[in-house]
């Protein structure tokens, strides 16, 4: 069974959703440019519906360190995504920073890249101390969240690092994700009503779809 996260959510009914389904991973998205973003203070208060043993991911685009530190003592995060420009050394020194995991988001174009270009990139960052890779898709002027895919073919098979596949899932088309060589699975616009609002029954279906998990409906009331 693939690991799920869901990222970009807003509102605490649909944390408790994602938790009711079982999903391993709730992103946070602390990029003020993002029609998900978060404050400090609104993640604080969706925290609370994150039980034990479901990761809580802050996602950060080429972030200060003083950013980075004021979400960390203030949040109760599990991992750091780094989502944009972030080198393998300035990835490991910010999170050294904080003392957490962290992921990398690496955005794939097609025009520039090869499955041999990609795991080469991969290696840099195992390197530098990342526990995962994530793979996107590639916009000029968007860092994630776009809705589209990449080509898939471009999947590196021998990763030293798990890798966790982003852009453009959706209910309908992440049954198709069954055979490739990816860890976990990254969703956000396709399981929304409108950019930041999750939309239940969209949730539920890619939850399904993706390792026929049905809700439990013991959700968590925390917030």
């Amino acid at each position: 069974m693939k690991k799920l996260k869901y990222c970009g959510l807003t509102r605490c009914e649909d944390i408790q959703q994602a938790v009711a389904l079982g999903v391993d991973a709730i992103g946070l998205v602390f990029y003020p440019p993002s029609p998900r973003a978060v404050s400090i203070e609104q993640a604080k208060q969706l925290a609370q519906a994150v039980p034990a043993f479901t990761s809580l991911v802050a996602l950060v685009v080429n972030i200060s360190d003083d950013e980075l530190m004021a979400i960390a003592k203030g949040v109760g995060v599990d991992v750091i995504q780094f989502h944009g420009d972030e080198s393998p050394d300035e990835c490991q020194r910010q999170a050294s920073l904080v003392n957490k995991r962290w992921i990398k988001a690496l955005r794939i174009d097609a025009t520039r890249h090869t499955p041999t270009s990609i795991l080469a990139l991969i290696r840099e960052y195992q390197m530098a101390g990342a526990s995962s890779i994530l793979l996107d898709a590639y916009h000029a002027d968007k860092f994630g969240g776009t809705g589209e895919r990449f080509d898939w073919s471009l999947i590196p098979t021998d990763s030293p690092l798990p890798i966790i596949l982003a852009g453009g899932l959706t209910p309908d088309n992440v049954a198709m994700t069954a055979d490739l060589p990816v860890y976990a699975l990254d969703v956000s616009g396709g399981i929304e009503s409108a950019k930041g609002i999750k939309d239940a029954r969209k949730m539920a279906e890619f939850a399904k779809n993706a390792n026929g998990i049905s809700a439990n409906k013991n959700a968590s009331k925390n917030c």
